[in-house]
């Protein structure tokens, strides 16, 4: 299998591709206005502390303060030995506080902080105010699993400080482990230097941008190829991978034609990322319609063409969009509350079988998530972290006329709506006449039924001129 990272760097925008055998797994898209601040690390001023909620609101520079609960506040910052939930009438406004962003702002909360601050390297996270380390779960030979933990035993640094193993560490030599761990610590020690030397509110440490994370995290030794096709772009990246990826700097090319996307064929398969169907190869298809509190996908057996009973159909099709599902949810980046119906299916083998089929296409996803079992009307529940805001939230903002609907009036309610506002607008005015501006398929609607036009006009004693403008939208409305 042939995987590759693509990265189109513009100076509008920079987007990241992950394609594995010609097909779309991963999109992500970052601009200058936009980019995210998780994982950034501040030095805030606690603004409010609010016991009822146990959280306290901070003030780390940003338009939003940003949320903390109390429970999360560790005794590092007190300098004592191991962490422990501070009380809640020892944190005061106006104290000053490290914490590190952990998810975007969204709507009208702002983002999400923690005291626990990590810093990811290449193969390691160092949380600094831990004193125990962990394995990645995906690592899970215990032969390699004993290897790291021996290593990080006899590792010794200044100051005892708690390590992740990340899942691109397996089969990585002592050596670079070593390596990664003491630049971190390093990295880590600059930081608090820095953080004593500011005011707050200040940044303190800002996160790689879009390119560099998708390198850090993604290059690994199963991709072929990393292309950029921006030449500044490319020498940034080979300086980068120098200095952490040097065994794999060989792997990076330049791409010197127009458009790299649309040689690679992925700009048709991005554009299907903002379409609510998705079709599969059987000729099934889900539906998928992200709403402010949840996400629904439903499964529909569409045009499965396949000569089998109703429960065996229902379980291909059903693990088929499994598969897909999980692809899609990566692909699109969706998280919080998903709701997943499934074809309803008979038999206890198959919707356990279903349900490990879905845990199993998820194994591969970065971020967290949880699966409840399915409900007897074929009903999946999970959720999944969200952290960044979604390619269509950068992509897309809510039409101006819908309001969010995604749906417009029909001309015939349009028309009648129009005459309305038309009584409401001539109540209290004297005119001889007046003109009523609507769109084409409006105004039809109108003059199907003249009489309604002609009582207004005996009404107010007024003559009334229909103005068609094929360029006004339908639910335009102008008098004059």
């Amino acid at each position: 299998m042939s995987k590759e990272i693509l990265i189109n760097s513009e100076p509008q925008e920079k987007r990241v591709a992950i394609v594995q055998d010609g097909q779309l797994l991963e999109f992500h898209i970052e601009r200058p206005q936009d980019r995210t601040i998780v994982g950034n690390i501040y030095k805030g001023r606690i603004e409010a502390v609010m016991p009822s909620i146990g959280a306290a609101f901070v003030d780390i520079g940003l338009p939003k303060n940003g949320f903390l609960y109390l429970s999360e506040i560790e005794s590092a910052y007190e300098s004592t030995d191991a962490p422990v939930q501070t009380p809640i009438k020892e944190v005061k406004k106006g104290q000053e506080i490290l914490v590190q962003v952990v998810k975007e702002s969204f709507g009208t909360k702002g983002p999400r902080l923690s005291t626990q601050i990590g810093l990811a390297g290449r193969y390691l996270v160092i949380m600094p105010q831990e004193k125990q380390g962990g394995i990645s779960r995906r690592i899970e030979e215990e032969p390699e699993r004993r290897r790291l933990r021996e290593i990080f035993k006899k590792l010794k640094l200044p100051d005892p400080v708690g390590f992740i193993v990340r899942t691109a560490a397996s089969g990585r030599s002592e050596q670079e482990l070593v390596r990664d761990a003491q630049f971190l610590y390093k990295l880590w020690k600059r930081l608090e230097k820095i953080a004593q030397e500011k005011k707050a509110p200040a940044l303190v440490y800002e996160e790689y941008d879009l390119p560099l994370r998708a390198i850090r995290d993604s290059f690994t030794e199963d991709v072929s190829k990393l292309i950029v096709d921006s030449k500044p772009e490319f020498y940034r990246i080979q300086h980068f991978m120098r200095t952490f990826l040097s065994y794999l700097s060989r792997r990076v090319e330049l791409y010197r034609g127009d458009d790299l996307f649309a040689a690679k064929d992925v700009e048709k398969q991005i554009n299907h990322i903002f379409e609510s169907h998705v079709y599969m190869k059987s000729k099934a298809y889900l539906i998928i319609e992200p709403t402010e509190g949840l996400v629904v996908i439903d499964v529909n057996s569409g045009g499965f063409k396949k000569k089998v009973n109703q429960e065996d159909m229902a379980f291909k099709v059903n693990c088929e969009a499994a598969v897909e599902i999980a692809r899609q949810l990566v692909l699109r980046d969706l998280g919080g509350i998903i709701v997943i119906d499934f074809i309803d299916m008979e038999r206890e083998g198959h919707r356990r079988e279903l349900l490990n089929t879905l845990k199993h296409a998820l194994s591969g996803d970065r971020a967290k998530y949880d699966i409840l079992g399915i409900s007897k009307f074929g009903i999946v529940e999970m959720t999944r972290e969200r952290i960044h805001k979604t390619v269509q939230m950068l992509s897309f903002h809510p039409c101006p006329y819908c309001k969010g609907k995604g749906k417009l009036r029909s001309p015939q309610t349009l028309g009648i709506f129009a005459l309305k506002e038309l009584k409401r607008y001539l109540k209290g005015r004297n005119l001889k006449q007046a003109s009523l501006t609507l769109a084409p398929p409006v105004i039809d609607e109108i003059l199907k039924d003249k009489e309604a036009l002609r009582a207004i006009e005996r009404r107010y004693r007024i003559k009334i001129n229909l103005i068609s403008n094929p360029a006004a939208h339908l639910e335009d409305i102008k008098f004059s």
